[in-house]
């Protein structure tokens, strides 16, 4: 179906010159699709237009606030499928500054499917949630029939933001999906920093043959590969059982922080890292042990995870090790 699906379709992904959005609009483009990308590049964001320049020949690029209401809606229209990526997802950048989380991850996704529901009702929507509304799991693994308690602000908006994707999936028939995606990884993620993973900055100084920290050791967590990710976004979009529903990523395996940090070393040919206490704002929004189960979107949509966690590593340091100064 996804060989098929997106030929000479117009799609939009906002958040595009992000991590996830980037890889997605690489896919598209060898589907033969006619991609706009929709980016803010505000700093601190994920946003590169490093990320797009193997195929910025053969794209769209917009650079606009999604809360820019006039602009949104002559985007939409004509569109046949939207991938709504964008937003902050740096859960410490939600606590320091709350309003202009609540701006990224409340208020532009609302102005998003106000531009719809006017402009091109008719499109297909699939949305980037987070595991983190779950807050601490009671059991694991966990399902989408476990209570959502977000632990922190970042969370709280991104249900909203889920919440107003279902809204206008009920009231005006948007067809309308959202994933919870839990660590992410793969090339083009953002190492600068911890805004976005802790992985991703552990992979820039593994890379630099620098240490790392590892806090705590003992969590437990899955991690899901970009290019099985965008597998999730295509499939949501294109398959008419995702319509309404709400679906969780996960990994091929689970893993704890200080194997995944041995691995890393493994694989690299060196490195070294310590083990630290959590610092105490990071300890409050902690959630402990973390792994998905994804039964349901294998269930109806046939996804599920291809590329292991070594495997995914190393391609992950392969690319960085060639182009990381696009990253720093």
């Amino acid at each position: 179906m996804i060989e098929t699906a997106f030929a000479n379709r117009k799609v939009l992904i906002t958040g595009g010159a992000g991590f996830i959005g980037s890889n997605l609009a690489a896919r598209l483009v060898g589907l033969g699709a006619r991609v706009t990308v929709l980016d803010n590049l505000l700093s601190g964001c994920g946003g590169n237009l490093f990320n797009l320049e193997p195929i910025q020949d053969r794209i769209r690029i917009k650079i606009m606030d999604l809360r820019d209401d006039r602009g949104l809606l002559p985007l939409v229209e004509g569109q046949d499928y939207l991938f709504n990526l964008a937003g902050r997802s740096s859960h410490m950048d939600s606590m320091r500054d709350p309003y202009g989380d609540l701006d990224a991850n409340c208020r532009a996704h609302l102005a998003i499917l106000e531009a719809c529901r006017i402009g091109n009702p008719d499109l297909r929507i699939v949305f980037a949630s987070t595991r983190q509304l779950y807050g601490k799991p009671d059991s694991l693994p966990v399902s989408e029939q476990h209570a959502l308690r977000p632990i922190d602000i970042n969370g709280i908006h991104k249900l909203a933001g889920e919440w107003y994707h279902t809204l206008y999936h009920e009231l005006y028939g948007i067809h309308s999906c959202t994933l919870r995606l839990t660590n992410t990884y793969g090339p083009r993620m953002r190492v600068k920093d911890a805004r976005q993973t802790f992985l991703g900055l552990w992979i820039r100084l593994v890379t630099q043959n620098k240490p790392f920290e590892v806090w705590g050791g003992e969590q437990l967590r899955d991690f899901t590969y970009v290019d099985d990710a965008v597998d999730a976004f295509l499939l949501a979009a294109a398959c008419d059982a995702a319509k309404g529903q709400i679906y969780n990523l996960g990994g091929d395996s689970v893993i704890s922080l200080k194997d995944l940090a041995e691995t890393l070393i493994t694989h690299h040919k060196g490195g070294n890292y310590t083990i630290c206490a959590f610092p105490d704002d990071r300890k409050a929004i902690d959630i402990g042990d973390y792994y998905s189960d994804f039964g349901a979107i294998h269930r109806d949509l046939g996804w599920t995870p291809k590329v292991g966690l070594v495997d995914g590593l190393m391609q992950t340091m392969d690319y960085f090790r060639q182009h990381l100064q696009q990253y720093e």
